[in-house]
């Protein structure tokens, strides 16, 4: 590890955290031009391997996220899958650890122009458990709009879209809540400030499509997979506001957050305020994959050491 602690990978290089700098004068701050991805790896039950989550599944949605917002990958594919398990055996990771890719533009030019030849990339890693520390969650609806994906393409991850994200979450902190579930501009639910909805009705789950102004995400593509293992009727249709009003179960997903419990929305108990058992049976299975321990989804996984 070099001088400084952690090591971050920047254009080209693995340098000390402190020396991966941009200008103030960057267009990627600005005029937040970019986008950025966030992948996880989980200490495995040996205490020493650590398993990448279906990286490649993230590297690829950044390069297509590249592709829409005329951002330039530094290298193929495989090359950038790569460069994440070395950034984390150079910071000697044996622990959860949380990564994020970022793609920017980062020319110093005064105009908010999207030009491939000056992109930046980098990734920086962080030790990170629980994302939102709560084993269930209050949330609310908030009065901000989902950006309309026509407007800034969510499906991207764009960086500068996450004020969208901020104003929302502040709304719902400002009022005792934990998270905000925001809507499109038809009234339909899209997603939480940064992660997927899922809720459970009548026996199915359901969760509205990623054309919902909302992230085509990886955790939640997964989990409708995890669910079709253990046998869970899943729907994916819109989702009224009122639907999480008397949904029996609902719960927050994505990488950050894993799968976290909602147990009420706009000061609505969410069935009996309990942790339903469609949400336990699909939390235990996750921990489960990640950890390696279904031999069905190994291939999701990349480890880190030897």
């Amino acid at each position: 590890m070099l001088r400084g602690g952690m090591i971050t990978y920047f254009d080209g290089n693995f340098v000390d955290d402190a020396e991966a700098t941009v200008s103030v004068r960057s267009r990627a701050l600005n005029y937040g031009l970019g986008c950025f991805g966030g992948v996880r790896g989980y200490l495995a039950d040996d205490g020493k391997q650590v398993l990448v989550f279906r990286l490649d599944a993230h590297v690829k949605r950044l390069s297509e996220s590249a592709k829409v917002l005329y951002l330039r990958m530094p290298g193929s594919l495989p090359e950038i899958g790569e460069l994440h398990l070395e950034l984390l055996r150079r910071n000697d990771v044996h622990y959860d650890v949380y990564m994020r890719p970022l793609l920017l533009h980062n020319s110093n030019a005064m105009a908010p122009i999207l030009d491939e030849n000056t992109t930046s990339f980098t990734i920086f890693c962080l030790p990170l458990k629980r994302y939102i520390d709560k084993d269930s969650i209050d949330v609310c609806i908030s009065s901000w709009r989902r950006v309309a994906d026509n407007a800034i393409p969510a499906r991207t991850k764009p960086t500068g879209a996450y004020l969208n994200s901020a104003l929302a979450r502040r709304e719902a902190f400002d009022g005792g809540f934990d998270e905000a579930i925001l809507l499109t501009d038809s009234g339909k639910v899209s997603e939480g400030s940064a992660e997927h909805v899922f809720m459970v009705r009548r026996g199915t789950l359901v969760s509205p499509p990623s054309t919902q102004d909302n992230l085509d995400g990886i955790t939640r593509r997964s989990l409708i997979e995890m669910a079709a293992d253990l046998g869970i009727p899943f729907a994916e249709r819109e989702i009224g506001r009122t639907e999480l009003y008397v949904t029996d179960e609902l719960f927050l997903c994505g990488t950050g957050a894993q799968i976290t419990p909602v147990k009420s929305v706009d000061h609505r108990t969410v069935g009996d305020g309990d942790i339903g058992p469609v949400t336990r049976k699909l939390q235990q299975y996750f921990d489960d994959v990640v950890h390696g321990r279904v031999a069905k989804r190994k291939a999701w996984l990349f480890p880190v050491w030897g």
